[in-house]
């Protein structure tokens, strides 16, 4: 990446959020640098889940060419199984795409790279200082330092990255959290375009397609209920089948792929929205839904559309800074706040002990339950980029 010039914009974290804000930036014509500390593709805790309304903002991005070239299976139903009598099942209210975040974060970036952004993996930025109306950022790539100038800085590092020194950023205050997110491939599991969700005791657990025959197993786990089960993967997965016989019996026959297992921790689901904190903050780094709403990429793809009308304007000179960051803090509120409200309540049922009893003694009209559930977490389709 070279140092020769001034950037527009540089965005410190190339997951879904960042790497689509690169590029609607760089489409723009906006000079671009995607800069992530972490070396890709690799694997990640994901749902690996693109919902309807996920799937619908990346095919407007003009990227169903490239994603579908990926694959990706097509998800139609859900089955939501609590541990006793019988599943429940569920339409989902359009297809949704499962495609596993290795992929999905390749071809993320080789779109950002066609639009004509630099990506720059591999790369820690150590602090952030402002400069004559902008930013220079120390950055680092193995035994190679550089400094770079930018006219603006999105933060874009995830629930849990690594945050540098920057001018203006409020320490926050964060409470406790006793969750942790747990991810592997499997094989030797045929799912049928369907989502499989297993509640239990201090936790749920979802299998669905990533495509080419592999099964995504993601799992939300309460650690208080689990602290006397060997901290792995695949003693987490073993417990949380103990809690539940049929997801146990699913998953006895699979066989786990070499180099996916990971795990995330703390999983932060309460905390308030932070659209800005120094600099403008976009995706996890901004707030994250509980993963049971299935609808943690869309609210990422959405929160860079919103971010990327204010960044384009105050870029041309049409705003400024302090505006983008009343335009943009207030778009964060308006679009999030009805589907955060609800994902997190349900999050606080799915968590309280008598929630798979009660759940499993009204099954008869969970089906009609879900629907309404799903459509109130769900961003809805709303025309969001006026270009």
């Amino acid at each position: 990446m070279s140092d020769s010039r001034t950037l527009d914009a540089a965005i410190l974290g190339a997951g879904i959020a960042g790497s689509c804000l690169a590029i609607l930036l760089a489409r723009r014509g906006w000079k671009v640098a995607l800069i992530d500390r972490q070396s890709f593709p690799r694997h990640k805790v994901c749902g690996e889940f693109l919902s309807p309304d996920a799937v619908e903002a990346l095919v407007a991005l003009g990227l169903e060419e490239r994603l579908q070239s990926l694959r990706p299976a097509v998800i139609r139903s859900a089955r939501l199984d609590f541990g006793s009598r019988n599943p429940v099942n569920a339409q989902l209210p359009g297809a949704a795409w499962g495609i596993s975040r290795y992929a999905l974060d390749a071809a993320l970036h080789d779109e950002a790279r066609l639009a004509g952004a630099d990506v720059a993996t591999g790369t820690a930025v150590g602090a952030v200082r402002l400069w004559d109306g902008g930013y220079e950022l120390d950055m680092k790539r193995g035994a190679a330092q550089v400094s770079i100038r930018s006219r603006s800085v999105i933060g874009a590092w995830g629930g849990n990255g690594r945050i540098p020194d920057m001018p203006g950023a409020q320490r926050r205050r964060l409470s406790p959290c006793p969750y942790v997110g747990v991810k592997t491939h499997l094989s030797g599991i045929e799912l049928d375009g369907e989502l499989e969700l297993y509640f239990f005791a201090g936790g749920y657990l979802g299998l669905s397609s990533a495509g080419d025959g592999i099964v995504n197993a993601a799992a939300l786990l309460d650690q208080r209920s689990f602290r006397h089960v060997p901290s792995t993967v695949t003693g987490w997965l073993e417990a949380a089948g103990q809690r539940n016989p049929r997801l146990a019996r699913r998953i006895a026959e699979a066989r786990p792929a070499g180099g996916t297992q990971t795990a995330v921790a703390p999983v932060r689901l309460f905390d308030p929205p932070l659209a800005w904190n120094g600099i403008p903050l976009i995706g996890d780094a901004c707030v994250t839904i509980p993963p049971l709403c299935g609808d943690g990429m869309s609210m990422a793809i959405r929160s860079a559309q919103l971010c990327a009308i204010s960044a384009d304007r105050c870029l041309r000179s049409q705003t400024t800074q302090e505006q983008w960051k009343i335009e943009y803090t207030k778009a964060i509120d308006r679009h999030f706040r009805h589907p955060l409200r609800w994902g997190r309540l349900l999050q606080r049922v799915a968590g309280n002990p008598s929630f798979t009893i009660l759940a499993a003694a009204a099954a008869g009209r969970l089906p009609s339950v879900v629907a309404r559930l799903v459509k109130a977490t769900r961003l809805g389709k709303t025309e969001v980029l006026p270009w």
